[in-house]
């Protein structure tokens, strides 16, 4: 551990130049003591490190010094990969992993890539979760991520959508993919490939055996095959519709690029300013709550079902803000 500290304090130095015992010690997350100490030892080691005191002082190493200890682990070499991914990274337990790599090869730049590197970590930031996702733990993800490096098959028990809720598989992972803030494994389950969500899954146990990945399993073009049988599968139907200038002006905000881009595509203006397009719809109970975000900015012409339940929706909404009634005043009494 403490030679790891030692190496990382050079690394720093090396990368960013003077800095102080304070900031080495909030860095390497130690105390001030304990950089004095080290300092001392890479005194002790040749390393040709100087210290200046004063408001502009530090620590500092020789000009033109470099170390040669820039290799990189086995776990930061994976880690390396998802060096722009930080929560990722620590999802599958290599955030100090993927942290001390983009040290080390910080560290093994010249000054100017340096440099430039620095200014794309402090002016760009890849959030990959969409803005309605939710901040979902994934507990079982690590033990996943270990199955699928070193090739062990896995038995889960996971949460399914339809019943039984609960099924238990024997599977062999063959890759993890990151989808939109979810994590995926693809994985043979003793019939077929198939995809899975991580997340759902209840309990996770290693098995003590080896599987070998099929010769010529391809993890990105399985995805990319499977991504598009998804939306293949996804859009089995279609709905004419009419839309408001209004209504095509708020389509792409609310509802899905299938349906923004059938319109833009192969929407047929009509005299009135309305659009009429065929779009593709997953169900008729999916588009139906779809359609009602554009209320009466939307009219569907076909099918017929998908038609017949927005009207249905649009009366008992009429009769649900209807204005209530006025009471009657009572008849008149007359004096006798």
């Amino acid at each position: 551990m403490r030679a790891s500290r030692l190496v990382s304090l050079l690394l720093l130095l090396q990368s960013r130049g003077r800095m102080t015992a304070a900031e080495l010690a909030e860095e390497l997350e130690v105390s001030v003591r304990t950089i004095y100490r080290d300092v001392q030892s890479l005194h002790e080691a040749g390393i040709p490190l100087y210290g200046d005191a004063g408001h502009e002082g530090g620590y500092r190493l020789l000009d033109g010094y470099r170390t040669r200890l820039t290799g990189l682990t086995a776990d930061e070499t994976q880690a390396w990969f998802l060096a722009a991914l930080p929560d990722p990274a620590a999802q599958l337990g290599l955030g100090e992993a993927a942290a001390a790599a983009r040290l080390k090869i910080s560290a093994a730049l010249p000054p100017a890539l340096r440099e430039r590197a620095e200014r794309v970590r402090e002016r760009f930031l890849l959030d990959a979760p969409g803005w309605y996702g939710s901040d979902e733990q994934v507990p079982h993800l690590p033990v996943v991520a270990d199955a699928v490096w070193n090739r062990h098959p896995v038995r889960v028990r996971y949460r399914r959508w339809r019943e039984p809720a609960e099924a238990d598989r024997r599977l062999e992972p063959y890759g993890l993919v990151l989808k939109a803030g979810r994590w995926y494994v693809v994985a043979h389950d003793g019939r077929e490939r198939r995809t899975y969500r991580v997340d759902r899954m209840l309990e996770v146990r290693v098995l003590d055996e080896t599987f070998a990945t099929p010769p010529g399993f391809d993890l990105a073009g399985y995805w990319r095959e499977y991504l598009a049988g998804f939306h293949a599968r996804l859009h089995r139907e279609q709905a004419l519709i009419r839309l408001s200038p209004r209504g095509a002006e708020r389509l792409p905000a609310l509802l899905s690029r299938a349906v923004a881009r059938a319109v833009a595509e192969d929407g047929e203006r009509e005299p009135d300013g309305w659009v009429r397009a065929r779009v593709p719809i997953e169900s008729v109970a999916h588009a139906h709550g779809e359609f009602l975000r554009l209320g009466a900015d939307l009219e569907v012409l076909a099918p017929d079902p998908l038609r017949e339940s927005l009207a249905e929706s649009a009366r008992a909404l009429a009769a649900l803000y209807a204005p209530p009634r006025a009471t009657p005043p009572p008849p008149r009494t007359s004096a006798r």
